[in-house]
Formats: structure tokens, sequence, C-alpha cells
């Protein structure tokens, strides 16, 4: 069956401008930190009808429309592991002491031979440690089913178990998490990247909306 083909403005589960302006009205938070892999820094092709831009970069937008004075930092970088972020990272996003920031979900630490659920649980506490030493609001995502990597034939194992690990530690922690496991979004002919990795921008105009409209549950709106 031929699916429906979206555009941001049509699109149910985007979040028009004004609507997500509206919901974060107020917002507390004028330090914005993301940190991470590929994920964090929003990378995706292009999709028509959508604008080419990173979930990071639009959710940064909205706050600085209610917050003017918004300072935001993302020092993401591709194909980081979490020990990577913690090692290459850490620094700068303790030395810009944020109230807001983004921590990753153990993508590219799954991305190996034979990954070691226990050490990826590890080191993402210690990134979960080093975060909250800063005071700020925790945000994470959970990977999405339609990330595949079909050289892993238990691929969905994989990241079944790191998401079970990320909700773990987002309720320790008091962390929001967006969980796109089973989003309706998956189920999308044209939400994943030539790579068949990474969410394409109408994908990451969708992350944003459900990043805004968690951030705007904080503060007690719907």
């Amino acid at each position: 069956m031929e699916q429906h083909v979206f555009t941001e403005a049509t699109d149910p589960f985007c979040l028009d401008r004004a609507d997500a302006v509206a919901l974060l009205a107020g917002a507390p938070w004028g330090r914005y930190a993301v940190v991470g892999d590929s994920l964090s820094a929003g990378i995706g092709d292009p999709t028509p009808g959508y604008r080419d831009e990173g979930w990071p970069d639009r959710v940064a937008e909205i706050l600085r429309t209610v917050r003017p004075d918004l300072d935001y930092l993302n020092v993401s970088e591709v194909g980081a592991t979490t020990a990577q972020t913690l090692e290459n990272q850490a620094a700068r996003l303790l030395e810009f002491s944020p109230d807001l920031v983004h921590l990753p979900c153990g993508a590219n630490d799954i991305a190996r031979r034979t990954p070691d659920f226990d050490e990826i649980e590890r080191t993402l506490r210690q990134m979960y440690d080093l975060a909250k030493q800063t005071g700020a609001l925790l945000t994470t995502f959970t990977l999405g089913r339609a990330y595949v990597v079909p050289v892993f034939p238990d691929w969905p194992e994989r990241v079944a178990a790191v998401n079970e690990i990320v909700r773990g530690l987002a309720a320790e922690y008091d962390a929001l998490v967006v969980d796109m496991w089973d989003h309706p979004v998956n189920d999308r002919a044209n939400l994943l990247s030539a790579d068949r990795i990474h969410f394409s921008t109408s994908g990451q105009a969708v992350m944003a909306a459900e990043l805004v409209k968690k951030l705007a549950n904080s503060l007690g709106r719907n």
C-alpha cells in the first residue's frame, strides 16, 4: 500500500513553530549543551518539504526564540562512542556550565563485533554522573527500530538491550527520555538517509518536536 507523503507543514508528528514556541514560553534554560555522536549532531539527508536542519539546532532555535540570551553548545562528533564522548567532549561540557544537557544513547557502542553491555552501562553511567554534576536537566533518546545495521544479524536485539539501559539510567537520574524505539515514524519509507542508519530531515523534525513536547511536559504543559 502506498504511503502518504508528508511535508513539514502537514506532518502530524511535527510542531508548528508558533505552537512549539508557545509550549516552551518562559522556559528556564539559558545554557543548552549537546554531546555525543552523529545522532546528537543531528545529521541526515534532506527530505523534500522539510527544512534541512537537524533536531538539536531546531530545538535550540525554539529555545532561543523564547530565551534570546540562550547560549548553545554542540560538540558532538560523528562516530564517537560514549567513552570517546567522555574523553573528548566532557571538559568542554563542564566548562560551559549548562542548565540543559542532551546525552548520547550508545549507538556506536553497540556497533562492534561483540558488545559488552555491562561495560556500555558503566560507561553511560559515567556520562550521566558527569553531566549530573552540572545541575542541568538531562535529556536523551532511545534508538528507533528503523535503525538497522544488516552486518549484525542480532542488531534489533542489540538496540533493544541498549535502549533498556538508557531507559533505566534516565529513570535513575531523572532524565527526560524521548522513546523513539516504537514511534510510528519508524514505519515511513523515507525516514532513513541513504546510509540506512541516520534519520533524514523528516525524522529530525519529528525528533525535535518530540523533545520540545517532553520539555514542555516537564514544565507542566501538554
